[in-house]
């Protein structure tokens, strides 16, 4: 039985743990203003607010921590009913008081899309609706800019944008005062949220965590699920899983000396809330926006990724050219580990056995001599699968290159290492002819296909104008496109 609350009902469901949560909410809880869109994730229709319980500091109080929720939007068409055990789910009904206390207010989010006539066929709406109200909810402070890219993963399909942005513009200026220390006792306190918010983290903390399933080796294990969910929506209903989304022994992450290590179930979104990487990464924000939208950000794992095998895996070409390496776990306990780039030995096929987990991912901190860079080309710039993506590591000494990592996705059956280019390179000064005759090696060691996304020879086009982009990127002073072409 999974246990958890449903805005401000307490939901105990004997459906089958991979039932997707939107059939819960739509079939069984009856409450239909969670619209089923594309079941794919991509249309934000379904968009559902998920509070997890936290532990949040207040230093400035004599109290060390209280328990708090932290909020985050995701596409409940994707998200398994395992994988919310324990959790406060909020839909469009619970943003607002329940009928007994106030029927027909509107919320703040709500009033603002009233007011800016931000709703047409009015299908897209709720998604709209829960995704802004995650503003209020959040530890950011939030800016107009912010409150746009927390709907990036809704489409309105009556392209009535300009009025939505206006609706967000208004709730970031009602916003410009929130206490990021304690969002959702300000947000209550303001009326962006219904008063029984106020109780939900007490309330979370009386509800006991499921314990694996006995021959827990034998069930499938599912972290975010926003690949699974789209190629096996039918048999993923009725699977045998255990969900690994919410394990925290899989979370976090963390600096040990030179390294950084990642949990495997760290979803994207938490390495942009990493302060630490970002000091190290100036533009891992830039590079990070372009996996998907906020929703499946917030839903994606890394090892979800890395596993899932696909060619243009834009998490699995960033970290391979990081020279990551990955540690399996069996059922047994035994651990190994491995570089993520030998983990793939042909289309879909893994140097990995069906019981073993991806725990965690490590790599070397950048240095003062290190460059990185990630790029990518898809036929929309956010909320869509690359055409061909590409990260760059370099290690320099000086002009001189001592150390390369080069990954590609898009130009083989696999997340390409390009080993040949990157030894190329080594021992080479950043010039305009050193990547120019880089990229004749590059062309020798990759295999791309046409498909939907391209032709072969587009492909290779892309590849190529993505190599030279990084070079521009990092080494502005010294490459110039002009000359490249």
């Amino acid at each position: 039985m999974i246990e958890f609350i449903l805005n401000d009902r307490t939901i105990r469901s004997e459906a089958e743990p991979g039932t997707p949560l939107l059939d819960v909410i739509r079939y069984h809880e009856h409450l239909p203003g969670t619209k089923i869109g594309c079941r794919e994730g991509d249309c934000g229709a379904c968009t559902v607010l998920v509070g997890t319980l936290r532990l949040l500091d207040i230093r400035s109080s004599s109290e060390a921590e209280k328990p708090n929720v932290e909020y985050r939007s995701m596409t409940s068409c994707l998200l398994a009913l395992a994988n919310v055990q324990g959790k406060h789910i909020v839909t469009v009904e619970g943003l607002t008081e329940p009928l007994e206390h106030g029927a027909g207010k509107l919320s703040h989010v709500q009033q603002a899309m009233v007011d800016q006539a931000a709703t047409q066929c009015g299908i897209c709406t709720p998604g709209f609706v829960v995704s802004l109200s995650g503003c209020c909810l959040s530890q950011e402070a939030v800016t107009p800019e912010l409150a746009v890219r927390s709907i990036d993963g809704n489409i309105c399909r009556c392209t009535g944008y300009k009025s939505i942005e206006r609706a967000a513009a208004d709730v970031a200026k009602q916003l410009a005062k929130k206490d990021v220390k304690d969002p959702v006792a300000w947000s209550v306190k303001n009326g962006f949220v219904p008063g029984y918010f106020a109780d939900i983290a007490e309330r979370l903390k009386t509800i006991k965590p499921v314990l694996p399933p006995e021959g827990a080796g034998n069930f499938q294990p599912l972290s975010g699920g926003t690949d699974l969910y789209v190629q096996k929506h039918d048999t993923m209903h009725h699977s045998p899983i255990r969900s690994v989304f919410n394990d925290e022994g899989l979370k976090g992450i963390r600096i040990a000396g030179d390294e950084c290590i990642i949990g495997g179930a760290a979803v994207a979104n938490d390495l942009i809330a990493s302060q630490e990487l970002r000091k190290r990464f100036p533009n891992l924000e830039k590079h990070v926006l372009l996996v998907s939208s906020t929703p499946i950000r917030n839903m994606g794992t890394l090892a979800g990724n890395f596993v899932n095998a696909s060619p243009i895996g834009d998490l699995t070409a960033f970290f391979i050219a990081l020279d990551s390496s990955i540690t399996l776990r069996a059922a047994s306990g035994n651990e190994r580990q491995l570089k993520l780039k030998d983990l793939y030995k042909g289309y879909k096929d893994l140097d990995k056995s069906p019981d073993e987990i991806l725990t965690s991912v490590r790599f070397k901190l950048p240095t003062q001599h290190t460059r990185f860079n990630f790029e990518k080309v898809s036929k929309r710039t956010y909320l869509d699968i690359a055409s061909v993506n590409t990260a760059i590591r370099l290690e320099k000494e000086g002009h001189t290159i001592r150390q390369a990592f080069i990954s590609a996705g898009g130009v083989a059956p696999v997340p390409k290492f390009l080993a040949n280019t990157a030894a190329f390179l080594i021992g080479k000064e950043t010039t305009t002819e050193t990547v120019r005759k880089a990229v004749a090696v590059m062309n020798e060691e990759i295999a791309p296909i046409s498909d939907a996304r391209g032709t072969a020879d587009y492909k290779r086009l892309l590849l190529r104008q993505l190599f030279f982009a990084h070079f521009m990127e990092l080494f502005p002073e010294r490459i110039k496109l002009k000359e490249l072409v």
